[in-house]
């Protein structure tokens, strides 16, 4: 028997060594990790959250960013009720390359998920000075996509992370509440 009024499957996607574990397990158990280590396929990471008296499981789907988990994807986003792409900040070729995957992320999620809410994570803020951020071509990938809005989070710091994370588990919460607490 389920112990929660509701579960959602959340994907969390974007290129490797952009922080998408380290945010999940700030979020989740409010701790940091400075040594890198590999998702292997996929990770699952489990949060029990309480909206006006509903408790809410979330499941966490961490997916492996490099292209050689390519092939497993497609069956780690069956059931996702919404998605976060995660791109780093940082001003160095892994922060340029994963901004440009962006529009890459959306499509794969799309193709295999349909249209569910997805929002975009700038992460590692605290690596670069937030005032000299340009996010004018970010706001046009939002408004073209349809994304439910981008928040700019530090793993390390935890600054913006559960501000982010809130946005979209609310938004689910409110979307599901509406049809049927029977999910």
């Amino acid at each position: 028997m389920n112990d929660s009024d509701y579960v959602f499957k959340v994907a969390v996607v974007g290129d490797g060594r952009v922080g998408k574990t380290s945010l999940i397990k700030m979020f989740t158990h409010s701790s940091f990790e400075k040594e890198y280590i590999k998702t292997i396929g996929a990770q699952l990471s489990s949060y029990i959250k309480e909206i006006d008296g509903d408790k809410i499981k979330l499941l966490f789907w961490d997916i492996a960013g490099q292209d050689s988990f390519h092939f497993l994807r497609p069956s780690f986003y069956n059931n996702s009720r919404a998605a976060i792409i995660v791109y780093s900040l940082e001003e160095n070729k892994l922060g340029k390359e994963s901004f440009k995957h962006i529009q890459d992320w959306y499509e794969e999620i799309t193709k295999y998920c349909g249209d569910l809410p997805i929002v975009v994570f700038g992460n590692k803020v605290d690596l670069v000075h937030e005032k000299e951020i340009d996010n004018s071509v970010l706001q046009g990938i939002i408004k073209e996509n349809n994304f439910r809005g981008s928040y700019l989070t530090s793993a390390k710091t935890g600054n913006g992370v559960v501000k982010a994370f809130n946005a979209i588990i609310e938004e689910l919460y409110v979307k599901f509440k509406s049809i049927s607490p029977e999910l």
